[in-house]
C-alpha cells in the first residue's frame, strides 16, 4: 500500500483543481489587484509571456515561441497592501498601482516551480522541502493538433500557456493528501511534536500589542515566505492574537492606511471579520490628516463614502494557505471558542495528528510555530526510515 501511495503521479492530486488564472509579468500592480478582487483566488500567477498580445504575423510561430512560456511568480492582495504601506506609495496610492508587478515578485527566492504531470509524489515533496510553495502542473488536454487549435482560439485567454492549461499544488494540498493515508505514517503521527524537531522556537515573527502595526510589515513579508502569521503578544509574552497575511488577502487596499496609522492591537480589531469599528475608521482618517497623506485619505473616503463598497475585510475562507501554520503554546487549559482573527494553537506535547486538526485554546504563552513544510519534513523522513523509497522503485510505473 505504501508503494502504491508513493507511486502516485502529481497529476492524481490535480483532479478537480481549477486552471490557473494568470497575467503577464508586464502587467501593473493595479492589474493584479483588479484581477484578484474579481476572482476568488488567493493568488494570481505571473508568466514570462503574454498570449493576449500576438499580432497576426506572430501567430504563425506562436506554438514554438510559447514553449518557453513559464510561471515566474505569484502575487496576493497582502503583497499589494504591504507595497502600498511604504511611505512613498501611501502618499500617492494611484501612482503606486501603476508600477510594474515585477516589483512584488521576489528575485532571491524561487517559490514557484514547474513539474511534469507524470512526476512522482516524492519529487513534489522534495521541492516543498527546498522551499517551494507552489508547484505548477500541466493539465493534459490533447496532442499537438489540439495545442495548435487551442492556441489559435485562446491566445487572449488567461488560463492557456504553451497550448495547455495549468494548475498548481500547494503545501496544504500535499499535507491533505498525506493525511488521507495517515495510517502509513502512524509511528510518527502519534509522537508529540516537541520530539519531532519541527517547532520553530528561534525565528518567531512577533510584535507587542501596543507596537505600531507598521512595525510588523517586514515580518509580514517574511511570513508570506514562511507561510505563517505575525503573532501579537502582551508584555508577559502571552499570545493575544495574530496579523495574518492570509486575512489581509480578504481586505481592500485601503487597509494600507490602517496599517500605517494604527497599533498592532488596533489593527487586529480593524481587520476582524465583523468589520472595522467606526471609531477606528475615524482614528485612521484623523491620523492621515495629521500626516498630510491626502491621497491615502481620499482612498479611505472612496470606500467609506460608497455604499456599494465595504472597507472591511470579508470572511472568505482560508482554503489555500489560511491554516498553514499552528502556534504552539507552552501552557493552557481551556478550549473556549475564539474569534477567527485569533491565532490557531496547540500544545508542544500534542501529536502530529492533533496539530493537523488545529486544536483551539486560550490563556497561552507563545512557545513556537509549526508549518506545513515542517509536517512535510516528518512525512519525508518517515518514508526514508521505512525504506518506502525502495518500495517505490520496485513498484511498476
Amino acid at each position: 500500500m505504501a508503494a502504491s501511495l508513493l507511486a502516485r503521479e502529481v497529476s492524481d492530486l490535480c483532479l478537480g483543481k481549477p486552471a490557473l488564472r494568470s497575467l503577464s509579468v508586464s502587467a501593473t500592480v493595479g492589474d493584479a489587484l483588479t484581477t484578484l478582487k474579481r476572482s476568488r483566488d488567493n493568488y494570481i500567477s505571473f508568466w514570462n509571456c503574454n498570449h493576449g498580445h500576438f499580432s497576426e504575423v506572430d501567430k504563425v510561430d506562436a506554438v514554438a515561441a510559447l514553449d518557453d512560456c513559464r510561471c515566474v511568480g505569484k502575487v496576493c492582495v497582502a503583497d499589494i497592501i504591504g507595497f502600498l504601506c511604504k511611505e512613498e506609495n501611501l502618499s500617492n496610492p494611484g501612482i503606486a498601482l501603476q508600477a510594474p508587478v515585477s516589483v512584488l515578485i521576489p528575485k532571491t527566492r524561487d517559490f514557484v516551480r514547474h513539474l511534469e504531470s507524470n512526476a512522482s509524489l516524492v519529487e513534489a515533496m522534495d521541492l516543498i522541502l527546498e522551499g517551494v510553495q507552489n508547484i505548477v502542473i500541466p493539465m493534459e488536454i490533447g496532442g499537438k493538433n489540439s495545442r495548435k487549435k487551442l492556441l489559435q482560439n485562446n491566445l487572449s485567454k488567461s488560463t492557456f500557456h504553451n497550448g495547455r492549461q495549468y494548475c498548481w499544488l500547494t503545501q496544504e494540498d500535499m499535507v491533505r493528501y498525506l493525511v488521507n493515508s495517515i495510517s502509513l505514517f502512524s509511528s510518527a503521527a502519534v509522537n508529540p511534536i516537541n520530539s519531532l524537531d519541527i517547532i520553530n522556537v528561534q525565528d518567531i515573527p512577533a510584535v507587542h500589542y501596543d507596537d505600531p502595526a507598521s512595525s510588523a510589515l517586514p515580518l509580514l513579508a517574511k511570513c508570506l515566505e514562511m507561510q505563517t502569521s505575525v503573532t501579537i503578544i502582551d508584555g508577559e509574552g502571552k499570545l493575544i492574537g495574530e496579523i495574518s497575511p492570509y486575512k489581509l488577502n480578504s481586505c481592500d487596499e485601503d487597509v494600507a492606511a490602517a496599517i500605517a496609522t494604527l497599533s498592532a492591537g488596533e489593527l487586529m480589531a480593524y481587520i476582524d471579520f465583523g468589520g472595522p469599528p467606526e471609531d477606528l475608521i475615524q482614528l485612521v482618517k484623523e491620523r492621515l490628516q495629521e500626516r498630510k497623506l491626502v491621497k491615502a485619505l481620499e482612498l479611505m473616503e472612496d470606500y467609506s463614502g460608497n455604499s456599494s463598497v465595504s472597507s472591511s475585510c470579508s470572511s472568505s475562507s482560508d482554503d489555500e494557505f489560511g491554516v498553514g501554520r499552528s502556534v504552539v503554546k507552552s501552557v493552557g487549559n481551556s478550549a473556549r471558542s475564539v474569534k477567527r482573527s485569533e491565532a490557531i494553537v496547540c500544545h508542544p506535547w500534542s501529536s502530529l495528528v492533533a496539530v493537523m486538526i488545529q486544536a483551539l485554546a486560550q490563556d497561552r504563552t507563545l512557545f513556537g510555530i509549526v508549518t506545513f513544510a515542517g509536517m512535510m519534513k516528518i512525512f519525508r523522513e518517515t518514508i526514508e526510515d521505512h525504506d518506502l523509497g525502495k518500495a517505490l522503485k520496485k513498484s511498476p510505473t
